[in-house]
């Protein structure tokens, strides 16, 4: 069970994970082991993720989501099986954790009446100012 937050938790059933062999450090091992963890999660069926969260995660990771609404993660930072399953678990739970966060609704300010007379006199001071400048009018 990965657990996001409080109300979020995916079972592992709806995980299904395969294995490679991978890159990197490690000497004869790489070429042995499949140490690479790779994580495919039907996104799109999934039960236990809400549908607004859901959308915010579509907005957020579009590259991460396959035409059949799978997400692929895929982890070969350690050299052990176990550790690569983890992090990408890790990878996943800070995705969900960043689509579950409601953004606020930004409500426009409206400028002060002092605030306007303020700019308003300040223009018809630099106004005057530039009008002292020019040369008399000859009639």
């Amino acid at each position: 069970m990965l657990e996001v937050t409080g109300r979020l938790r995916i079972p592992d059933e709806e995980f299904d994970w395969s294995y490679a062999r991978s890159g990197g450090p490690g000497g004869q091992n790489v070429n042995k082991v499949a140490s690479k963890a790779v994580l495919r999660w039907h996104f799109a069926a999934s039960p236990s993720v809400p549908d607004d969260v859901k959308a915010r995660f579509r907005a957020q990771q579009p590259g991460r989501i396959t035409n059949d609404g799978d997400v692929l993660l895929t982890s070969e930072r350690y050299r052990d099986q176990e550790r690569n399953r983890q992090d990408c678990l890790e990878k996943l739970a800070e995705m969900l954790r960043q689509a579950a966060v409601v953004p606020k609704v930004r409500k426009p300010t409206k400028i002060s009446k002092g605030a306007k007379r303020a700019r308003l006199a300040d223009k018809k001071r630099q106004s005057a100012r530039k009008q002292a400048r020019r040369r008399p009018a000859d009639d």
